[in-house]
């Protein structure tokens, strides 16, 4: 239902991708001569995250541990857990266990250390990508040098997972209509943030005030050193990018190798980050469209581009008034309808699937449709759900205070958020309204961050990125002291391993060498 939320549709061929209004808190961090075994010192910065200045001994335990690795029952990977303290401000207080996945480096070549990824969210596993794409599908020779290894997040997927609400309830809260004509309507809307809310309270309010994402790259500090490694050699993606950067704000002088693709911008507020995002939806809808219009098969005519996203305009009205039927119980109204459309548009490789389901919509069959919204909401047959939605809003919130108070601010919004995007616009503003009304309020604020001393880091931007847009890339690569801005010149959302071997051969040769591509390097 909260279309903001970024997903690719395969997590076992693309990240399981993206984020939206996240907001980084972090601070500074000062290094120890052995980074491969002690804890740090550290305090919040600008954000005011959760942390505070931690004394080294109070987390010694945690960065001394040992992991009991096994095998998974996938291939060659192993499988553990690391422990992390639930409270950073009182780390003996209780403890989170995360889950983590590694595939030893299979040479030949000196093995250079681990390499973390993270495909996005907030609340995309990263155990789950790894074994299923990074582990088997990144680029032969750097699975030949590193260990790949992925950590689902504190509150995401086997790491205390956030739990909301149940299958059928949340079926109920993605067919809400997030397009509210009348005060009733609004009131609905509210009712089911409310509900979504206190579902997580009452099923996770141990964990909720605990998966910040500052708190998330303190994580993956602990992680780094009962690794053995005395820097942090890692692959984040959208949401997985903030989450890099909030590292090496928090630990600058122990950021090794870092690729950011699909960059976020941690300086700008929650409003700002959805209405940037709208845009976003909208150069890609429209690069949809003008692909679309040359296709005999295109269900929004061959006219001309404005008239196809009327036309696709007109058919989420008609859903709104009317919901197509799928065979099932539930219907395709316009909710599901406009999350189905923004599925496809993360990868342009989804473009003829879209072309097919929305023609089957248009003429009264809504399955096909149906199916890409439940790719995004990680959906399975069955009617149960992973907790990516949870786990998702559970970290948006907490990062940022929320864009709007109440019901009245959106309709004050609606016409900035219309002016971003005619197709999409009144949808994702009603969406930004979800986190008003969390019980947990929010530990970060919105800033800039520069991670003064870290070595070079590479941000990578897609000119047409419908969910981070690509100015998100250029002001973090500006932000960043040490930021490396390399540039696609293409469609989709991230750009690694997506078929520019201008851009993997430039991420590969840092990855390897330590070389960096040169600022502002173009690719297509």
């Amino acid at each position: 239902m909260d279309s903001r939320r970024l997903l690719r549709i395969s997590a076992t061929a693309l990240a399981a991708g993206g984020l939206v209004l996240s907001g980084c808190a972090g601070g500074s961090g000062a290094a120890t001569s052995s980074g491969s075994s002690s804890a740090v010192t550290s305090s919040a910065g600008a954000s005011g995250g959760p942390g505070g200045a931690i004394p080294a001994a109070k987390l010694e335990k945690f960065y001394a541990q040992k992991v009991a690795w096994r095998g998974c029952g996938v291939a060659n990977f192993q499988c553990g857990t690391v422990r992390a303290p639930l409270d950073y401000t009182k780390p003996d207080a209780g403890e989170v266990k995360l889950a983590v996945s590694r595939v030893r480096a299979t040479g030949p070549g000196k093995r250079i250390g681990s390499l973390l990824v993270n495909p996005g969210g907030p609340g995309g596993s990263a155990v789950g990508y790894l074994q299923g794409y990074a582990g088997i599908g990144y680029p032969a020779q750097v699975r030949a040098r590193y260990d790949v290894v992925g950590v689902d997040p504190r509150g995401v997927a086997r790491s205390e997972p956030v739990e909301c609400l149940t299958g059928s309830r949340m079926d109920a809260y993605t067919q809400v209509d997030q397009t509210p004509d009348t005060p009733a309507e609004q009131k609905a809307l509210a009712a089911a943030f409310k509900e979504f809310a206190a579902a997580c309270q009452k099923r996770s309010g141990k964990v909720l005030p605990h998966v910040s994402t500052v708190e998330t790259a303190r994580d993956m500090d602990i992680v780094r050193a009962v690794l053995g490694d005395e820097k942090l050699n890692y692959v984040g993606a959208s949401y997985g990018t903030f989450l890099g950067a909030t590292y090496a704000e928090l630990f600058p002088a122990r950021v090794g190798r870092l690729v950011l693709d699909g960059a976020m911008d941690p300086s700008l507020s929650a409003g700002d980050l959805n209405r940037d995002q709208t845009a976003g939806f909208e150069t890609a809808v429209r690069a949809f469209a003008a692909d679309c219009v040359k296709k005999t098969d295109c269900p929004l005519g061959t006219e001309s581009v404005p008239a196809a996203l009327d036309e696709l305009g007109r058919f989420f009205r008609e859903t709104d008034a009317k919901p197509v039927p799928t065979g099932e119980n539930r219907q395709l109204g316009e909710s599901l309808a406009t999350t189905g459309v923004i599925a496809a548009m993360y990868d342009e490789a989804a473009w003829p699937q879209l072309r097919e389901a929305l023609t089957r919509a248009m003429g009264g069959e809504g399955s096909s449709l149906l199916a890409l919204a439940d790719s995004y909401y990680e959906r399975e047959p069955d009617g149960t759900y992973a907790n990516l939605m949870s786990a998702n809003a559970a970290v948006n919130c907490l990062d940022l205070p929320p864009a709007f108070a109440g019901p009245a601010d959106v309709v004050k919004a609606v016409p900035s958020f219309e002016k971003a995007s005619s197709v999409f616009g009144r949808n994702l503003a009603w969406a930004a309204l979800n986190c008003t009304y969390w019980p947990t309020p929010a530990t970060g604020r919105p800033h800039r961050v520069t991670a003064e001393g870290a070595a070079p880091i590479v941000v990578v931007g897609t000119t047409r990125d419908p969910a981070t847009p690509y100015k998100w890339a250029r002001s973090l690569a500006g932000q960043l002291s040490s930021g490396v801005l390399l540039t696609y010149e293409g469609d989709g959302h991230t750009a690694y391993g997506r078929g520019s071997d201008c851009i993997d051969t430039a991420i590969n040769t840092y990855l390897l060498d330590g070389t960096p591509p040169k600022d502002g390097k173009r690719c297509s």
